[in-house]
């Protein structure tokens, strides 16, 4: 039971808690790979990004998580079972919906528009799947960032999930728009690691692991 206060209220979590919140993208894909933007579709992880989610799995294993979210989709749950994690399930760590533009790759959407498109300065039409624009993705992440909080007042929280929702999870998390995430690269099977310094949000490690190119 939490601590109650002299007027018999609970106690609301601390507004910069001591615990860290750890970033696992997801290991490399076929499509990944290939520079496919991967959305909704359920790929499977390669070999490779198999081997990619035990390593991370070194770089967490000395983390005591009271906390640990998913993506729902194969390629997250797959690599955090690899790294030795027992997740949640949390739909709102599934990858940017890219509406038409899913499985295309930044040149051929290039090609097609004709100007230096860009997902988070542009957005996506919608296709099989309606497409998000940085705001909805944001508004997800927002949800995720407040139930991390909330649980970063016990201790560790771990989420595993894609490369442009947690780099849009990132810049909520450091109290910036949502646009700041299109600077912040995350290779495949990377981990990084956000904490409160002096009551500000900052970024611990960033994008550390393997260096593999892919999105």
């Amino acid at each position: 039971m939490r601590p109650l206060c002299q007027t018999g209220a609970v106690t609301s979590p601390p507004a910069t808690p001591d615990g860290r919140l750890v970033l696992l993208r997801h290991g490399e894909t076929e499509w990944s790979r290939s520079g496919r933007h991967t959305g909704r579709t359920d790929v499977p992880l390669t070999e490779h990004g198999e081997e990619l989610a035990r390593q991370a799995g070194r770089l967490v294993a000395d983390y005591d998580f009271v906390l640990t979210l998913s993506s729902s989709l194969q390629r997250a749950r797959r690599t955090a079972e690899l790294a030795g994690l027992t997740p949640e399930v949390d739909d709102d760590l599934l990858e940017w919906d890219y509406g038409g533009y899913e499985g295309l790759t930044t040149p051929q959407i290039r090609d097609e528009l004709g100007y230096d498109w860009t997902v988070f300065r542009d957005g996506v039409p919608p296709g099989d799947t309606p497409g998000e624009t940085v705001e909805e993705v944001a508004a997800r992440a927002s949800r995720v960032v407040k139930r991390a909080l909330a649980a970063m007042a016990e201790g560790d929280v771990a989420l595993v999930g894609h490369g442009h929702c947690l780099r849009v999870l990132t810049s909520v998390f450091l109290r910036q728009e949502p646009r700041l995430g299109a600077q912040l690269l995350l290779d495949a099977g990377s981990v990084s690691v956000l904490q409160f310094e002096r009551e500000q949000p900052a970024i611990r490690v960033w994008n550390h692991g393997p260096a593999v190119t892919g999105h």
